[in-house]
């Protein structure tokens, strides 16, 4: 069973837009689609290493700002001619509240 934990509120991310999170594991980006929906990724494009927290919001994908990569925000798969991919993690909303798994916080050398 995943544990989650409150990063924020919802309306904190602006849609079609993400909001930064530094993890015990690294910097997660999480989106937020025009519908509402939210996503978690690793902030970092496997290409050049580009923050996708800064790339561009589109239906269900995010381009990556430094050189147009697209991933899918529900598999983290590159599209097109593109190969590569990107971590996800498990995020939901919750009356209005963004939760994030909570194994991301917890320390990397956690016995």
């Amino acid at each position: 069973m995943t544990l989650f934990i409150d990063i924020g509120a919802l309306d904190d991310i602006p849609r079609q837009g993400a909001r930064l999170v530094r993890t015990a594991q690294g910097c997660v980006a999480v989106f937020r689609t025009m519908d509402d929906r939210v996503f978690a990724l690793d902030d970092r494009c496997p290409h050049k290493g580009g923050p996708l927290s800064e790339g561009i919001v589109h239906g269900s994908s995010v381009t990556c700002p430094l050189h147009n990569w697209v991933f899918d925000l529900n598999t983290g798969a590159a599209q097109g001619a593109d190969q590569g991919r990107v971590r996800t993690h498990p995020v939901r909303v919750d009356q209005g509240r963004v939760l994030i798994d909570a194994s991301l916080i917890r320390s990397r050398n956690a016995a």
